[in-house]
């Protein structure tokens, strides 16, 4: 069957990229509305609308750490309409989960959006005010402490696996359906920690209803500039780097793809959009299919290791 999707793309790809897009283009997204794909996802889609001339949809398809949504446009008509937005949840997916409904030779990449950090937020309520603090805590406390995630699989997922692998602490994973709630629970004081990227909690921080307490990658962000690096704060290799990106099913012809790519560099260029991305602590990209796809493929390695180092599974 993919063989016969393969070769009718192909066929009519000239055709294709002429008409193309002809009508509305969905935006699947495997997470709830708010957070920080989401997000992302409903900035890209209103450029885009104006660069293609049609309108691009925001569809949320939660659940199942993405899987569900990842599944959906990896088995949908390779046309370029039914297209998925995700972050390095993808890649982690792949990594994590023993026989995931889609491979990575599902996809066709077609360019990341924008790229962010995450950063270990606590609530407001946990006395932990530094990162040390907070491992002598849980360290205190083995087993008691809670951190939310967008559901298992999430970059938050793995970041969480890898803090308490490399600190030697006992802290409960509770995965949420989505970025938004699991920072809800968070700020409700349902958990007490969480990774999430600037995106989704800057105004949080800023607004003293959240902690940040460091960064998980390899710089400070200058949105959050007096909050140090895991490593600044006495933790080596918690470095979880996060992307925004999208990607089409497999077979989607290339000039159809070229053309996607285009509209979404040229979305990431745009002096007005730039200045809203880089407010919320995310740095446009934009850049090939070829570029991403090397990125994809190098990533997915490197979370294997990470899954067999951390021995993180899916709950």
């Amino acid at each position: 069957m993919r063989a016969l999707l393969l070769i009718l793309a192909l066929v009519s790809s000239p055709l294709a990229a002429q008409s193309y897009p002809s009508r509305p283009i969905r935006f699947i997204v495997g997470f709830t509305p708010g957070g920080g794909v989401d997000i992302n996802a409903r900035l890209l889609a209103a450029r885009m609308s104006e660069l293609l001339g049609q309108q691009v949809i925001v569809e949320n398809k939660p659940g199942a750490g993405t899987n569900i949504a990842n599944e959906y446009v990896a088995k949908s008509a390779p046309d370029g309409y039914t297209l998925l937005f995700n972050s390095s949840a993808l890649a982690i997916n792949l990594a994590l989960y023993r026989n995931p409904p889609y491979a990575l030779r599902d996809f066709a990449p077609v360019s990341i959006f924008t790229e962010s950090v995450n950063l270990l937020v606590v609530s407001a309520a946990l006395p932990a005010r530094s990162l040390q603090e907070l491992i002598a805590l849980a360290r205190e406390r083995p087993g008691t402490l809670n951190y939310s995630s967008a559901g298992s699989g999430a970059s938050q997922h793995l970041a969480g696996e890898l803090f308490k692998l490399r600190t030697g602490t006992s802290i409960v994973h509770v995965p949420y359906k989505g970025s938004a709630p699991a920072l809800t629970a968070l700020i409700a004081g349902e958990v007490q920690l969480s990774f999430s990227n600037t995106v989704a909690i800057l105004q949080h921080v800023r607004s003293g209803r959240l902690r940040a307490l460091a960064v998980a990658g390899a710089k400070r962000t200058e949105l959050l500039p007096e909050v140090p690096t895991m490593k600044e704060a006495g933790v080596e290799g918690v470095e979880v780097p996060l992307w925004f990106g999208l990607l089409a099913p497999a077979a989607t012809p290339r000039e159809v793809v070229g053309i996607l790519a285009n509209g979404v560099s040229r979305a990431a260029r745009d002096p007005d959009l730039r200045r809203k991305l880089v407010e919320q602590g995310a740095d446009p990209v934009g850049n090939s299919p070829e570029e991403f796809e090397r990125q994809l493929r190098d990533e997915v390695a490197r979370w294997i290791e990470v899954v067999k180092v951390s021995g993180a599974k899916a709950d």
